[in-house]
């Protein structure tokens, strides 16, 4: 298994310390081609192998886009701060129940509306944070998890959001016209239209990359990584660590609340069932079977969680066992994830999991406790 592992990750290996050893022109001119292949991908000639049951440019929106999205804020505050929520589908409802509600009560403009709910949704998770991210571990989760289903269930008794039958007419942001990308007008929004609201996606997500980048290298990440290798230990060397918890709780949920927005402008209706925790689950997954705290990780672990059950949509209900079957196969094989970064393979080898102190301690494959139970 180990021989597998090295096998596996050693072009990976190879390709990060490429990286490391660009200069900066290099590293430009790669970013200025992944985003021009991710603003490429709706039009070129793949759709009837990758989305041969659903229309490729559709998914690309949603689940792949949304889900990238929100599994890079979920990053932030799992991969980055090592603070196991379960709740991060509140953030994402909040940010859509937002915008549903004051586009059809009031003659706000889309754009208007979209800092509003980001706001808002950061509050909420300087709200649910303040007073639960004293817990750890086991205890925290549990907290965020009742917090997502509070906002599901809270939805559903509102009347004055549509209770069980949600929210409809949610509009579309204003479409500008005669502005053109391979072909076809990019700022034309509509319920069919899904190429401008993937475009933004790439867009915002690009934002993201580029602070979450920032953040990880500055006095913040640093903080973060101290809080999640030894939060004890952080405090001890005069770390305030609550503050930058609370920090990354709130910076996170904007994410997911931006992200709560353009799915809504773009879907028109809304109903509390669309806020299961079963995607906060999902999104987890992602940023777990792409490899905790690493972007470009997170970022494919999330495209395998949105795009592998749409592929193998003829499957019926095999699909979703086949799905499960390969989670548990990387579970084995690589618990690190497909792309993990190297202080994260280092924490799983010393065991902690690769996510941090998240209650008990996981002893990892090479590490003593699991050298232990093996004998």
């Amino acid at each position: 298994m180990n021989k597998f592992r090295q096998t596996v990750s050693s072009p990976f290996e190879g390709a990060r310390d490429w990286w490391h050893r660009a200069r900066g022109w290099q590293r430009v001119i790669v970013y200025v081609l992944l985003l021009l292949f991710a603003l490429s991908l709706p039009s070129l000639p793949v759709a009837s192998f990758m989305s041969p049951y659903v229309e490729w440019q559709s998914l690309l929106f949603f689940p792949i886009g949304v889900y990238v999205l929100l599994a890079l804020g979920l990053n932030i505050v799992v991969g980055q701060a090592g603070l196991l929520d379960l709740g991060f589908v509140a953030f994402y409802a909040i940010g859509a129940y937002f915008l549903a509600y004051l586009g059809t009560q009031s003659s706000w403009n889309f754009w208007v509306i979209l800092p509003i709910a980001v706001l808002m949704a950061a509050v909420s998770g300087i709200i649910l944070g303040a007073p639960t991210l004293r817990l750890r571990g086991d205890y925290l989760a549990i907290v965020t998890l009742g917090f997502g289903e509070i906002v599901r269930i809270t939805a559903i008794n509102t009347e004055a959001i549509g209770g069980t039958n949600g929210i409809a007419g949610i509009p579309h942001p204003p479409s500008i016209e005669g502005v053109y990308l391979f072909g076809e007008e990019i700022f034309k929004y509509g319920l069919l239209a899904s190429k401008p609201y993937y475009y933004l996606l790439v867009l915002l997500c690009a934002v993201v990359i580029i602070l979450s980048v920032r953040w990880n290298r500055s006095r913040v990440g640093r903080a973060w990584a101290a809080i999640r290798e030894d939060e004890d230990a952080a405090e001890v060397m005069g770390v305030p660590t609550y503050k930058f918890k609370l920090l990354a709780f709130a910076i996170g949920a904007s994410i997911g609340g931006a992200t709560g927005v353009f799915w809504a402008g773009k879907t028109v209706s809304i109903v509390p069932q669309d806020f299961p925790f079963m995607l906060s689950a999902t999104i987890l997954a992602a940023v777990v079977l792409g490899g905790s705290g690493n972007i470009p990780g997170v970022m494919l672990g999330a495209f395998m969680v949105a795009w592998l059950p749409e592929r193998f949509r003829g499957f019926q209900d095999y699909r979703i066992m086949i799905f499960g079957a390969v989670l548990v196969a990387m579970m084995v094989f690589r618990p690190e994830g497909l792309l993990p970064s190297r202080q994260r393979k280092a924490e799983l080898k010393e065991g902690t999991g690769g996510m941090g102190s998240l209650g008990a301690e996981v002893g990892g494959p090479d590490s003593v406790d699991a050298a232990e139970v093996a004998k």
